[in-house]
């Protein structure tokens, strides 16, 4: 806690400005950018999902997601359209209707996932989206999102402090102590994934003590020489 993740994602979705170095957009710096760059970007390559599910009471949970688009220039009939569609994504084809104090967490985290994936942004920036979730709910979403990477195969910049979570979810591991990234680790695992690898994979196993000792070790060694 306290590293750095949440902003330094909150950099790459243009949400904080960064103060020193630089952040390239399709190889392309970011120094010159506008306030009007900044929103073109926001609105049409970033989706986010938070922890906290941040959707209007007096809404639907069809105008909730609707509304992420109108700020985004599209048209009502395509909004209407893409809202829909994604929200049968999430298997909320019932829900429609339903306002958000009418649903569960998992239900809310949902809603959620599908407002950001309504623009089909380029990149999905995820904030410990599923840490608040008892575990049932928790699992469930892990496997929606695993599922719907398989159909769009879009890059997600995932935030957790469960290390099955990234080893489940993630291609690269980046670790964090405060201010930077001290290691990075790939994920040898192919995809599709499943839930059972983590519990019965020897592999996985090895991994996640690996992954384990190598933070451990850094941490160390910062402490005697901070």
């Amino acid at each position: 806690s306290g590293c750095g993740k949440t902003t330094l994602q909150n950099i790459i979705g243009g949400l904080d400005r960064y103060s020193d170095g630089d952040l390239l957009i399709n190889g392309v710096s970011t120094k010159t950018y506008r306030d009007k760059d900044w929103d073109t970007y926001r609105n049409h390559s970033i989706g986010f999902v938070f922890q906290s599910y941040n959707l209007i009471p007096h809404l639907t949970i069809l105008e909730n997601v609707e509304l992420s688009m109108t700020l985004g220039g599209v048209p009502k009939a395509d909004r209407r359209k893409r809202a829909k569609e994604a929200l049968i994504r999430v298997g909320l084809k019932e829900k429609l209707n339903k306002k958000p104090n009418q649903l569960s967490g998992g239900q809310m985290q949902r809603v959620s996932i599908a407002r950001a994936l309504a623009n089909d942004p380029e990149v999905l920036l995820m904030d410990e989206p599923f840490s608040a979730l008892d575990p049932k709910n928790r699992f469930a979403l892990q496997e929606l999102l695993l599922k719907l990477w398989e159909e769009d195969r879009k890059t997600v910049l995932f935030v957790t402090h469960d290390m099955d979570e990234a080893i489940l979810l993630g291609d690269r591991v980046a670790f964090m102590e405060p201010g930077r990234i001290v290691f990075r680790h790939k994920i040898p695992f192919s995809r599709p994934r499943q839930r059972e690898m983590l519990l019965i994979s020897s592999e996985c196993c090895a991994l996640r003590r690996d992954m384990i000792s190598l933070f451990y070790k850094w941490g160390e060694a910062a402490e005697v020489n901070p």
